[in-house]
């Protein structure tokens, strides 16, 4: 089987995409690189394994994702997410390349984004994934997938939006929640079956997966809350009229018809997934 490289495996959305190939990935053997690996900022040790090992696929998921870190280390968030990304994309030159971006390359101000939208990012996080993007789309066998606020069970246990708001809760502390911020949540089992499928269907370009339901933080919120009564969870509306951060885009909901075309399966709506999957660890 041809081998596929997928980067930052130990986190949320790596994972999936590592744990749901055997399922999804018929003749690839995927690898999951991780920091013991090998340090994606050493250069010359990734140009050595890549050279070794040959893959012929490399989905890179690793970032430096959390928008605080980047804001605080912007020279770390440049080298994380657009140096190393540039990189790996050269060594893949003549390859497939999946790049993982974000719907925060939008200012929010319109909501519901295709891909032909204009992007105008807010903070240090999403401007790097913006000249990210850029260098990666000028190669026009690779793909840039934008994708929202993703769930689900990470490696280390606080990668998804619902691990975050779990260990809050369970730490007794009450949660100030958005009404007015909105995103396209999504299960990440969903966004790796989405992936898998697009690597197969062979068509490269900038693409968007997400859920098919605009939510709020509040509304998100609330359905959490009804799925762990046993954390006796605690939430409170707050306002971005009321955040004194860096900038942070109100409605940054995606379309996704251009990728739904492409797949086998509807993309779901977080209320629809957790209704249809009420077991899943979640």
């Amino acid at each position: 089987m041809a081998l596929a490289w997928i980067t930052g495996a130990n986190g949320l959305i790596g994972n999936y995409i590592l744990r749901t190939s055997a399922l999804y990935a018929k003749g690839w053997d995927a690898r999951g690189i991780t920091r013991p690996d090998f340090d994606l900022c050493e250069f010359e040790a990734v140009k050595r394994a890549f050279t070794e090992q040959k893959p012929q696929l490399v989905i890179h998921c690793a970032a430096l994702s959390k928008s605080p870190a980047c804001q605080a280390n912007p020279l770390l968030a440049r080298k994380v997410n657009i140096e190393v990304t540039k990189h790996l994309a050269g060594l893949a030159e003549n390859i497939p390349f999946l790049f993982f971006s974000t719907d925060l390359v939008f200012d929010g101000r319109a909501g519901n984004y295709d891909e032909a939208a204009a992007v105008n990012p807010l903070s240090v996080y999403a401007e790097t994934k913006v000249a990210a993007e850029e260098f990666v789309l000028g190669n026009p066998n690779h793909t840039v997938i934008r994708t929202s606020l993703n769930g689900g069970t990470s490696p280390t246990g606080d990668r998804g939006f619902n691990e975050e708001m779990r260990r809050a809760w369970q730490a007794g502390k009450t949660l100030n929640l958005f009404t007015d911020e909105l995103r396209s949540p999504i299960p990440a089992i969903i966004t790796a079956r989405a992936v898998w499928e697009l690597v197969s269907a062979q068509k490269p370009g900038l693409y968007h997966i997400a859920g098919s339901e605009r939510m709020s933080r509040w509304q998100i919120g609330e359905v959490m809350a009804a799925r762990w009564p046993h954390l006796h969870p605690k939430i409170q509306p707050g306002s971005l009229r009321d955040y004194q951060g860096a900038p942070r885009a109100p409605d940054a909901s995606l379309n996704c018809a251009k990728a739904q075309a492409l797949l086998s399966f509807p993309l779901p709506g977080l209320n629809d997934w957790l209704a249809a999957y009420p077991d899943e660890a979640f």
